[in-house]
């Protein structure tokens, strides 16, 4: 996965209104329950055999290894509350927008005369629901990290560089070597 991708996913997440299971028992039961009862499904999603998820079920195991937990929890956070997500997004995407966190080299095409080399910006910004309902469509349609990159950049380029249309007319901005990225709606 790519960041621009990966900072959805964790902003989706970020919008649950109640905290995932805390014991490696009841995180395996929720995913049960996810795969319609089917623990080899659960053992295929976690990277473990069918047994070692039966044992935990069982209460026979009760502390994961320190992989096992994280790659538990991812799971676990990628399935919770999914409703809650999807109105989330829905929101995002028609009225509230989303806010962009993000240190990267940001360079330009303008008009001679400007200084289009690239530098390294720290950015916080809101995006207007436009924007937002682009970078979640083109998420689901499974564009690559470079088209949702380039959503994030017109979104920037817009509303922070071209300050809605007020100034910098033709500017072009290129949004490249991402150190961070950081969004919530």
């Amino acid at each position: 996965m790519g960041e621009i991708e990966d900072a959805l996913r964790r902003a989706a997440e970020n919008t649950a209104t109640r905290p995932i299971p805390k014991s490696a028992g009841a995180r395996m039961r929720f995913l049960l329950k996810v795969e319609k009862g089917s623990t080899r499904a659960v053992a295929a999603r976690l990277g473990v055999t069918q047994r070692t998820v039966e044992r935990y079920l069982k209460g026979t195991l009760r502390r994961p290894r320190a992989e096992l937990a994280a790659r538990l929890e991812r799971e676990v956070r990628r399935d919770w509350q999914p409703r809650v997500q999807q109105r989330a997004k829905r929101r995002a995407a028609t009225s509230t927008g989303l806010v962009i966190e993000t240190r990267a080299r940001f360079g330009f095409t303008a008009a001679p005369g400007s200084t289009d080399d690239g530098r390294l910006r720290r950015l916080t910004q809101h995006l207007p629901p436009p924007f937002a309902a682009r970078l979640f469509d083109a998420q689901a349609a499974g564009a690559t990290e470079q088209q949702l990159q380039r959503i994030a950049a017109e979104g920037l380029q817009e509303i922070y560089f071209k300050d809605r249309g007020r100034r910098a007319q033709g500017l072009e901005v290129e949004f490249t070597d991402i150190d961070y990225v950081e969004l919530d709606f």
